[in-house]
């Protein structure tokens, strides 16, 4: 007879989501993440197959508990403006209220870009229908503005957004001022 699951697999998830997170894929060990978890491996292994299952549950969570109620603004039917000044002021707060030692800095898909991703076709298939999510959520709220150079637009902006999300792991303050500067071209496309 099969063993009982006796742990709450959200709650795990979010625990490992964290080491994750804070240290990578490679750089989270085993016994970082039984701690984290309080699950020790054996039941890890039993409940999600392999270190790799727990970090492909861990990047679901984190895709549908952190990444897409943030993109939503950006997705709803006539946003613009308004919505893409908040999503950048709403990044620039996380990054700067976070304390150093917070293993939330920055974002775990950008993070596993600069690692796993290098090396490992569907971390780098996650890391790019992220970009893309990110890229048409974008490309909606600008369509309410100007339609002069809107691929220019999509791309400066993904790219200020997921490069302060890497900087923010180690400079906060250059991530909080590249957060500033999507904003401040977000109010130079759109003028009141």
């Amino acid at each position: 007879m099969g063993r009982l699951q006796t742990f709450d697999s959200t709650t795990v998830v979010q625990s490992a989501r964290d080491v994750f997170w804070d240290r990578g894929y490679d750089g989270a060990s085993l016994a970082d993440l039984e701690t984290a978890t309080g699950i020790n491996r054996s039941s890890l292994y039993h409940a999600f197959g392999s270190k790799r299952g727990l970090f492909d549950a861990a990047v679901a969570d984190y895709r549908d508990t952190v990444i897409r109620p943030r993109l939503r603004g950006l997705q709803a039917d006539g946003a613009g403006r308004q919505e893409l000044l908040a999503y950048f002021d709403e990044l620039r707060e996380a990054v700067a209220t976070l304390p150093l030692d917070s293993p939330r800095r920055g974002c775990l898909l950008v993070n596993c870009a600069t690692g796993l991703a290098t090396h490992d076709e569907p971390a780098r298939e996650v890391v790019e229908a992220y970009r893309t999510e990110l890229a048409a959520a974008l490309r909606n709220a600008l369509a309410g503005g100007p339609a002069e150079n809107t691929d220019e637009r999509v791309r400066t902006l993904a790219s200020l957004s997921m490069s302060a999300m890497l900087l923010a792991r180690v400079n906060a303050a250059e991530s909080a001022a590249l957060l500033s500067t999507a904003a401040d071209q977000v109010r130079a496309w759109f003028p009141l």
